[in-house]
């Protein structure tokens, strides 16, 4: 695995700009009105759920939730797929990787974008594809089939390595609170989840579900994770803390 931070730019946002405020759309950028509907191939909320990301064949867009509306777009020249695009808040700082039948990059890479100078200021190679990236204002974390690289943002140096069970959705979740983070990610065993108290410098494997663990939220601060799995019958709410179930729904879900 190779580490390419650029030399002369911090890839720690501190400013936070809003896009709107930062990132008025180009002309050239807008696809004219003719042009073939674009493929979606990747869609992900910012920290705060208040704006979300959608990759698609030949760049992304940024769309704000309510009120509902396209905000930024932008699009690349040749190929341009975007597979994964990570929003850090509202800043101009976000992770990429490529995707779709004519990637913008390889798809084993974490490309970090700063659409304010529109080029990327730092990148994170890989020996397999990249399935997910979650962003925080001090880490970036990077999820592939079996294992999660925990990175350092302003220098994107690697602080810690966790092996999983093999997860293709790149299932990850971090907290957002400041100081205090909590990573949640599936464990080596099949139903089972780990949680990474990184202040404490402690782990907890939680049994969460007999089947196949398909998809989790974590709560901002950290405190309360829920999941659900294949069976698709409940979902379960758990303290990270302790492990302790604190109460179980019982739903219809349905999982493509």
């Amino acid at each position: 695995m190779e580490l390419h931070p650029s030399s002369d730019q911090d890839p720690t946002p501190n400013s936070n700009p809003n896009f709107h405020a930062v990132l008025p759309t180009p002309p050239e950028a807008i696809a004219p009105a003719a042009a073939a509907a674009p493929s979606l191939l990747h869609i992900s909320f910012n920290q705060d759920h208040g704006c979300f990301a959608a990759g698609i064949d030949h760049g992304f867009r940024i769309y704000n939730c309510d009120p509902f509306r396209e905000i930024f777009r932008r699009d690349f020249d040749r190929g341009g797929g975007i597979g994964v695009v990570e929003m850090l808040f509202r800043c101009n700082i976000l992770a990429l990787v490529g995707g779709g039948p004519d990637p913008q990059y390889p798809p084993n890479k974490v490309m970090i974008w700063d659409d304010h100078q529109s080029r990327c200021i730092g990148e994170l190679s890989f020996r397999s594809e990249v399935r997910s990236v979650r962003l925080r204002r001090d880490r970036i974390v990077v999820v592939l089939e079996q294992k999660i690289f925990v990175y350092n943002f302003a220098d994107l140096k690697l602080l810690h390595q966790i092996e999983t069970i093999a997860n293709p959705k790149g299932l990850c979740a971090v907290s957002q609170g400041v100081g205090s983070l909590v990573l949640v990610c599936p464990g080596l065993q099949k139903g089972q989840v780990r949680v990474e108290h990184y202040a404490s410098k402690r782990t907890k494997f939680i049994m969460a579900h007999d089947s196949r663990i398909v998809c989790f939220a974590l709560s901002q601060d950290g405190q309360l994770l829920a999941t659900a799995s294949s069976k698709g019958t409940l979902v379960r709410i758990f303290n990270t803390v302790d492990g302790s179930l604190l109460q179980e729904v019982y739903c219809l879900i349905l999982f493509c």
